[in-house]
């Protein structure tokens, strides 16, 4: 969304299609947007027994190859064939489309009419380099991290080239080359939606990947505004701690999750602010030290918390980041993994607590070192500065026009 308001600002004429797994919650948007707003197959799983059984086997699933498989199949291929149709609408509509890397119905569609087409990748650890390894394994030089990557690109090739290929066979498209370069890169433009602090372009990189910045607004309209009680509970006492798995909440096992948020941080005897919606239909209540919020804007509230706790997502990730507070990742997937992992290498989090591991007894711990950690603390404040210098909408959108008018002028 921030992307689109960024390129609408601009003086383009953007339509933005959502599909969202578990929820309608984009369709209160539309009258808010200054761009087209499309939502489409959301939610994509309705049933909140169907999604949290499918949320629970991918946290147990240890094998990064497999989980993302059960993702796939729980919650994009049911909404495939919608999606493809406004990918094809889209292509049909515009000069240009973007899309998000993982999602290939879009690619696809643009190949077939020959439309420009961008993706957007929230995440670096699935980019070839000789100077870094796939993610989750060590470096293990220059030669040994070409040879990991060849067998990495058979591996992905695959587990996954199935999918797109059997889309793309049904529209009548010749099966992608390549998943890594040709699904989910594009090599017309490749943004990597991630700070430079964290991810810097490797020498080897092709000339289509570009490092933008992290996609995000000081106030986004998806996360609400900042009430009065969570104003007062902040100002009441001494800063709180910020808890959220985002996305994460798996259906009806949300109060599970909320609990074990809410257990550490009693236990870690921290004042907390938990971000749950739905939490006041399950139960929980607001109390001296511990705040329930549905949504809440980031930018407004990290800053004024001694940590962040949260799930390793793209955002919320460079959203602590940008705050210049530490982080304590509870991932469930591989790609959080990998972002818990990158936010430690950096020396702004503590090591990753994944989700089928948590435990409220050592989520406190991590709770305890995170804001009692001077070095944590200060890392977290410098990388915080170095992002304040950052936009990466505007780069963006200036990396899409020059790419753009130097296709049609050339």
């Amino acid at each position: 969304m921030a992307l689109a308001d960024g390129l609408q600002a601009a003086g383009h004429e953007v339509t933005l299609v959502v599909t969202c797994v578990d929820s309608n919650r984009y369709v209160a948007l539309q009258a808010q947007s200054r761009f087209r707003l499309k939502v489409v197959a959301s939610p994509v799983v309705a049933d909140a027994q169907v999604l949290e059984s499918a949320g629970k086997a991918i946290v147990r699933e240890r094998n990064a190859i497999r989980q993302t498989q059960l993702a796939i199949e729980a919650f994009l291929l049911p909404a495939e064939a919608e999606m493809h149709r406004a990918s094809e609408e889209l292509v049909a509509e515009n000069d240009l489309v973007i899309g998000h890397y993982f999602l290939y119905t879009l690619g696809a569609a643009a190949e077939k009419r020959g439309r420009p087409c961008v993706s957007v990748a929230l995440a670096h650890g699935a980019v070839p380099s000789a100077h870094q390894p796939p993610s989750g394994l060590p470096d293990l030089g220059r030669i040994g991290n070409r040879m990991a990557w060849w067998l990495a690109r058979r591996v992905l090739n695959s587990a996954f080239k199935k999918y797109p290929d059997r889309l793309r066979a049904a529209n009548g498209i010749a099966p992608a080359r390549d998943m890594v370069d040709s699904v989910w890169a594009s090599d017309y433009l490749t943004l990597l939606a991630i700070s430079p602090a964290i991810c810097e372009k490797r020498p080897d990189w092709p000339a289509h990947f570009h490092v933008c910045g992290p996609l995000d607004t000081p106030a986004s309209v998806a996360e609400g505004e900042l009430s009065g009680p969570l104003e007062s509970f902040l100002s009441a006492g001494d800063a709180p701690v910020f808890m959220t798995v985002g996305s994460m909440l798996p259906g009806s096992g949300e109060a599970e999750a909320i609990a074990l948020l809410a257990n550490a941080a009693r236990a870690a005897k921290l004042r907390a602010i938990i971000q749950a919606p739905g939490w006041e239909q399950l139960g929980f209540r607001c109390s001296e030290q511990l705040h329930f919020v549905d949504a809440v804007p980031h930018a407004a509230v990290f800053p004024r918390c001694r940590a962040v706790v949260h799930h390793g997502g793209a955002g919320t990730s460079q959203a602590a980041l940008r705050a210049g507070v530490p982080s304590v990742v509870i991932p469930h997937t591989a790609e959080q993994e990998h972002w818990g992992s990158e936010l430690r290498r950096i020396g702004v989090a503590c090591k990753p607590i994944p989700r089928r591991r948590a435990t409220p007894a050592r989520l406190a711990s991590a709770l305890r070192e995170a804001t009692g950690s001077t070095t944590l603390a200060a890392n977290a404040r410098a990388k915080g500065a170095s992002l304040s210098n950052e936009n990466g909408v505007v780069e963006a959108v200036r990396l899409i026009v020059d790419r753009y008018d130097r296709a049609t002028k050339g």
